[in-house]
């Protein structure tokens, strides 16, 4: 059995929902999984193997408050609690697609996953399991009935970086501990978002510099 990573930055919703004490629940919702279908990462889920992990995954962990998720790519399939930023509230089956909803929690990184959110920056899923492959007729590799799936995971495509540095630069507020972030870790970040503002001008050179940025406050944390 492997670690299987799969991303969805396509079809997934931000939601938000005002409380009666005018703060707001922030959700992510859409599809979370597809099958029968060849994904970018040249792999395929049978419609049944879905279903069935599906199942056991909203038994085992939906139901019992125990589907969390966390922000970024995590190397393993355990979920790190202090890395948590979401949990699932339901997965269910839609044609060849396994359609979710996650609340992002108040933790750090879900605090993170709300401003990003509040920024404009576009979310995605990011599936995580173990399992074994198998080509099949067709030389696609083909994901096999021992299937585990261990986590949702959010991720963001460039844009996310791109909404963090502005929310620095503009001096806003990242919530995170005790309502602020500290201020040594945005202290190693600004010089170099300035330095990349100042001296590169390429654009891709820029969102690089910028996801390095990110990357690296999100390690600090």
């Amino acid at each position: 059995m492997k670690l299987i990573i799969e991303t969805n930055l396509d079809g997934i919703r931000t939601v938000s929902e005002s409380r009666e004490d005018g703060s707001k629940d922030y959700f992510i919702e859409g599809v979370f999984m597809q099958s029968e279908k060849q994904n970018r990462n040249g792999r395929v889920y049978p419609r049944d193997v879905l279903i069935k992990e599906a199942d056991r995954y909203n038994n085992e962990y939906v139901s019992t408050s125990r589907a969390l998720g966390e922000l970024g790519h995590p190397e393993g399939p355990t979920v790190n609690l202090e890395r948590v930023s979401h949990m699932v509230k339901n997965l269910s089956v839609d044609g060849n697609n396994i359609v979710g909803r996650a609340k992002i929690m108040d933790t750090p990184y879900g605090k993170i996953v709300k401003n990003l959110i509040d920024e404009g920056a576009k979310i995605g899923v990011s599936s995580r399991g173990m399992g074994s492959l198998k080509k099949n007729n067709g030389g696609v590799n083909e994901v096999q009935s021992d299937f585990m799936l261990a986590a949702v995971d959010i991720v963001a495509d460039p844009s996310a970086p791109e909404a963090f540095v502005n929310g620095v630069m503009e001096g806003k507020e990242w919530i995170w501990n005790n309502g602020h972030f500290t201020e040594a870790a945005l202290d190693e970040i600004v010089p170099i978002i300035s330095e990349t503002e100042l001296t590169i001008k390429s654009k891709k050179e820029k969102e690089i510099r910028y996801i390095e940025a990110f990357n690296k406050f999100l390690s600090s944390l």
